[in-house]
């Protein structure tokens, strides 16, 4: 029955919730999901069952998912400024995506209640493949990369780069030349 409930929202509800939400694109449920009309979703997008997809309206965040990604279980995509994962980009279970923090300057404040800091455009490139438990924070991951499993992404990673580590660091970026994956 659920899997008709999640076809009948991909056809009937989504696309009209979200600002696009495109054909053959599925949202396991259960999920949640905030700020839709802020979001885009691509073709043929596969979004496992316990995500948490949302957008901070308080500031001018949103989220595009382009054609063909797939994502594992229990990911969390939060925006409040600009969230971009393109084209055939695969995730594990408990991957995390964030492009703000809470700031903690204030110690007679909750964090909680504190404004939003460290806000930035964090772009997830074309093809790459993030592992279980990774989490990126405020930053970007190139063209076919690969984030292995309780990576934390704090800087930027390049195209073609294996990156492992908290803080995830590249460890292998491909060699054109050779051809081949070349440590660094």
């Amino acid at each position: 029955m659920s899997r008709l409930i999640d076809v009948f929202h991909s056809i009937f509800v989504y696309p009209f919730r979200f600002k696009s939400f495109g054909k053959r694109s599925k949202i396991v449920s259960p999920m949640t999901l905030r700020g839709e009309r802020y979001m885009e979703v691509g073709n043929n997008v596969y979004v496992a069952h316990s995500a948490y997809l949302t957008v901070d309206t308080r500031y001018p965040g949103h989220i595009r998912i382009e054609d063909g990604c797939h994502f594992g279980h229990l990911n969390h995509i939060v925006s409040a400024s600009s969230i971009v994962i393109e084209k055939d980009v695969l995730t594990a279970d408990r991957v995390t995506i964030l492009d703000a923090s809470h700031q903690y300057r204030d110690i007679t404040i909750p964090i909680w209640k504190q404004p939003l800091d460290n806000l930035r455009q964090v772009t997830i490139g074309e093809g790459s493949w993030l592992g279980e438990n990774v989490c990126v924070l405020s930053a970007s991951i190139g063209k076919h990369c690969v984030i292995g499993a309780n990576s934390v992404v704090v800087d930027d990673i390049p195209d073609f780069s294996i990156a492992v580590g908290a803080p995830a660091r590249v460890v292998k970026q491909y060699d054109s030349q050779t051809q081949s994956w070349k440590k660094v």
